[in-house]
């Protein structure tokens, strides 16, 4: 997988479907530790509500899962998780809490009323795009420091954690699929006057 979307904050939104409120909370985390707080949070948050529907899915060890918490089966955690899949989101905690109005809507409106409170708030200008990059650690003498800051931009690279001494030394973290490009071009550009080392990988 070369990218995948997410959410950089808790989203909120509600809907009343035949006096039932549907209320969905977007949570983005990445631990199971993470999820089982936020449940007791949104518990807390929600008293007495009839049901806290959810789905997750974590991206690390690709770890999914849904929970209908008492409505018949697959009308609840099934439809969120749906569409979680359907958007390739990951890192996020799915809660749809609702409010018993009073009237039964049956499976199919179940079904269409967690599934479209979780389209609520997971809308496209919510998410953002995760992708994997190479980070490598520069030395850099101070005479490359503006050139290289400039061509990085250039490139879209992103540079962080800058620390002056002797020689400068930052990260610089660049897409997988330009690490090939960013060697050749340094190493040419630079005549090789700048040392990197690979850190590894990392989601950002």
């Amino acid at each position: 997988m070369d990218g995948f979307n997410t959410l950089s904050k808790m989203i909120i939104g509600e809907q009343v479907i035949d006096k039932s409120r549907f209320i969905g909370i977007a949570v983005p985390l990445t631990t199971l530790e993470q999820i089982e707080e936020t449940m007791l949070k949104i518990r807390e948050e929600y008293p007495n509500a009839r049901h806290y529907v959810y789905a997750y899915r974590l991206y690390d060890r690709f770890i999914e899962k849904s929970s209908d918490d008492g409505e018949p089966q697959g009308t609840g955690g099934r439809p969120i998780l749906d569409i979680l899949q359907h958007r390739n989101i990951w890192n996020v905690l799915l809660v749809v809490v609702r409010y018993f109005g009073g009237i039964l809507l049956g499976t199919g409106g179940l079904s269409r009323a967690y599934g479209g409170t979780a389209r609520l708030v997971t809308n496209d200008t919510d998410l953002k795009r995760s992708i994997i990059y190479h980070i490598y650690l520069l030395r850099l003498p101070y005479e490359w420091f503006e050139v290289l800051k400039y061509q990085f931009d250039q490139h879209n690279w992103l540079i962080e954690n800058e620390g002056f001494s002797e020689v400068i030394q930052l990260l610089a973290y660049i897409p997988k699929q330009e690490v090939e490009l960013f060697i050749k071009w340094i190493d040419n550009f630079t005549r090789k006057q700048v040392h990197y080392e690979d850190q590894g990988t990392v989601w950002k």
